[in-house]
């Protein structure tokens, strides 16, 4: 029998509630070299996370990317901060504080290390398949949690394929961006589209969202992937109507 959206909500908040006690109880305190004098100055603070990245597994169940992610895929040692199943459950794999393996080398405006400065979330999902609304779901209470805990800006949240447009495409035309920016997480167009003055650079707006443009037709597939569901293949007016929408949103 199907939960109720009540149910589901309850219990994901109670997934994480456990989930964070769980990582404090086992945290360890921080180490002191032995050969220095502990002399602590508070001018300092941890790796913080400024980006959360959306992923899919591209495997075939919540197992199999579990023991891929404390292991490795083809290309060597991989992880993730979360792994949302498709029926909601989430599943913490790595410390918020820490740097997980999961983006790889990518760019996101300023950001050149997406690793040390991301959250990286897998959703079990094959590729190819609509993403369940549970498991979106508990993805909007863990973006909650997330931003609002680490203060991490709720614009901040893009997908693999836009930091790293030349090697990936998760997670993909079917992902519902727009679900998410509805709830407040990711950038979205608002209101009516409009054709932009003259002079507006469609590429200059595109890498003044964050994208980076050493290959265009990469960026620009991933800008269709995450905004058009993957329509369109050359840069035209609807995307201009759309990049003057997010930039001058900002």
């Amino acid at each position: 029998m199907r939960s109720s959206p009540v149910n589901v909500f309850q219990l994901v908040a109670a997934t994480i509630g456990a989930l964070l006690l769980a990582a404090c109880a086992t945290t360890p305190a921080p180490k002191h070299n032995p050969l220095a004098t502990w002399v602590p100055s508070p001018n300092y603070n941890a790796r913080k996370a400024m980006l959360i990245v959306v992923h899919y597994t591209e495997q075939h169940s919540v197992q199999e990317s579990l023991d891929t992610l404390r292991s490795q895929n083809s290309q060597g040692p991989v992880s993730a901060h979360y792994l949302i199943g498709a029926d909601g459950r989430i599943y913490q794999l790595v410390a918020d504080e820490a740097r997980a393996w999961h983006a790889g080398p990518g760019r996101w405006g300023t950001i050149t290390d997406p690793n040390s400065a991301s959250i990286g979330i897998e959703l079990d999902n094959d590729g190819a398949s609509p993403f369940a609304t549970t498991q979106i779901d508990s993805l909007l209470v863990l973006l909650a949690d997330l931003t609002e805990r680490l203060s991490i800006p709720r614009t901040q949240v893009v997908g693999h394929e836009d930091v790293a447009p030349t090697r990936k495409i998760d997670p993909g035309p079917l992902f519902p961006w727009k679900r998410l920016a509805d709830a407040g997480y990711g950038r979205w167009p608002r209101g009516e589209l409009v054709t932009p003055p003259a002079g507006f650079d469609a590429w200059a707006a595109l890498a003044q969202i964050g994208y980076a443009l050493d290959d265009r037709a990469a960026a620009l597939h991933a800008f269709h992937n995450h905004f058009r569901s993957g329509e369109g293949d050359a840069l035209d007016d609807i995307d201009e109507r759309i990049l003057y929408a997010l930039t001058k949103d900002r």
